[in-house]
């Protein structure tokens, strides 16, 4: 009880086409059938990417500082 038998499937197929129509049927595979396909060509260009050696990141110049240790103004910014 509770499982779906190949019989029980066929009847909900036919179903799904009579209510739906055979032409929006179709069209609603065929939509599907470009999602998959969009899907694994996304997936193909990740991996692409992946592979290409990444850019150096060049590391920034550290800041000067605007006071010395005593206290007195090294640069003036205004």
């Amino acid at each position: 009880m509770g499982s779906f038998s190949p019989i029980h499937l066929l009847v909900l197929a036919v179903v799904a086409i009579l209510l739906l129509g055979g032409g929006r049927f179709s069209n609603l595979m065929g939509d599907v059938a470009k999602g998959v396909k969009n899907f694994k060509k996304g997936m193909a260009e990740e991996d692409a990417e992946d592979r290409k050696p990444s850019a150096r990141i060049e590391a920034q110049k550290s800041a000067e500082p605007a006071f010395d240790r005593d206290g007195e103004r090294v640069r003036d910014d205004r």
